[in-house]
Formats: C-alpha cells, structure tokens, sequence
C-alpha cells in the first residue's frame, strides 16, 4: 500500500492506494478527483514546473515561467536546467512562449511575471 495526498482540491485527502490487477484500489478519497489523481500518480506522475529565468531587460532582470502543462516527473531536472541556462527576450509579456517544444516533449515554457 502506497500513502499519498491528493492535491486536485483544497481538503488534501490523505489517499490509500493499493495494486488491484491493472489498476489500483484508491481510499480516502472525499471527492472523484482523489480516484483520478490517485490513478494518475501511480500510472505516470506530472506536475506543472514554476521558475525563474533570466531576462535580457535590465529593468526586469528575471522572469517568473512556469511549463504550459504538467510534465511527467523525470523530466523535470532537464527543464530546469534549460530554462536557467535560457536567456528571456528584453520584451517578453505575459503568456510568451520562451522555451517551445523541450525535448520533443510538446511541452513549452511560458512567461507568467516580469519580476
């Protein structure tokens, strides 16, 4: 049995999760979404990566990033390592996409804040 807590919602369902064939046997669960992020997190674990990046502008020397979706885990070293090795254009905004396509991954970086 593997403890998790479930963090699709505020209320943090500290969830069982046991192997049940192909699947899994999840309880503790206050709402559907502990089920789903339960399955999820044991099949293939993602999360959204948040950064800072450097920026070309010297009025905002840094960026605040973030992927445009949840990556799977694994991956996670080699993007923070391309996005503090990556240099943000001086007229970045909100939404710019600075880093596209990571390793074939379709996964993007985009700018959430000048800082």
């Amino acid at each position: 049995m593997t403890e998790l807590i479930c963090i699709n919602c505020p209320q943090g369902c500290h969830l069982q999760v046991s192997p049940k064939g192909d699947s899994w046997l999840i309880s503790g669960n206050r709402c559907p979404k502990g089920v789903a992020y339960g399955q999820q997190e044991m099949r293939d674990p993602r999360r959204t990566v948040t950064a800072v990046m450097p920026c070309e502008n010297p009025e905002h020397p840094l960026v605040a990033v973030r992927t445009d979706r949840p990556c799977p885990k694994a991956m996670i070293p080699a993007i923070l390592n391309r996005i503090y090795h990556s240099y943000a254009e001086k007229n970045v905004k909100n939404g710019d996409i600075v880093l596209k396509n990571i390793d074939n991954s379709e996964i993007s970086v985009i700018v959430t804040e000048n800082i």
